[in-house]
């Protein structure tokens, strides 16, 4: 939270978003999407692009790493990917379809 020399009165967080974000949503047509859920997008688009949790916390203004450990849990589907692409590199390279069931390329023969 930002203490009171946040800067000018006009600069200082608003302490209720309630009114604005209904504001902003139904603008936007946002039914049913509260802040909280645009954090969590947030914090799972970092994840999946390996942004490291300690980073997303930063993000995300979490003072104690264990509120962004919460997040954890989201670090799995980067692990899989780099874990199928990596197969599907060595089943390249050994001439076989690739993991994910495109034909892989075959190498040329010496």
């Amino acid at each position: 939270m930002a203490g009171a020399n946040a800067g000018t009165k006009e600069e200082k967080p608003r302490s209720d978003l309630k009114r604005p974000w209904a504001a902003v949503s139904t603008r936007a047509g946002l039914s049913g999407v509260r802040l909280h859920d645009l954090r969590h997008t947030n914090a799972s688009f970092g994840a999946g692009a390996g942004l490291g949790l300690p980073i997303i916390g930063k993000l995300l203004g979490h003072a104690n790493t264990a509120t962004t450990e919460r997040y954890a849990h989201l670090d799995n589907d980067p692990l899989r990917k780099a874990a199928n692409r990596i197969g599907d590199d060595i089943a390249k390279a050994h001439g076989r379809a690739a993991a994910d069931g495109a034909e892989a390329p075959r190498s040329k023969q010496r």
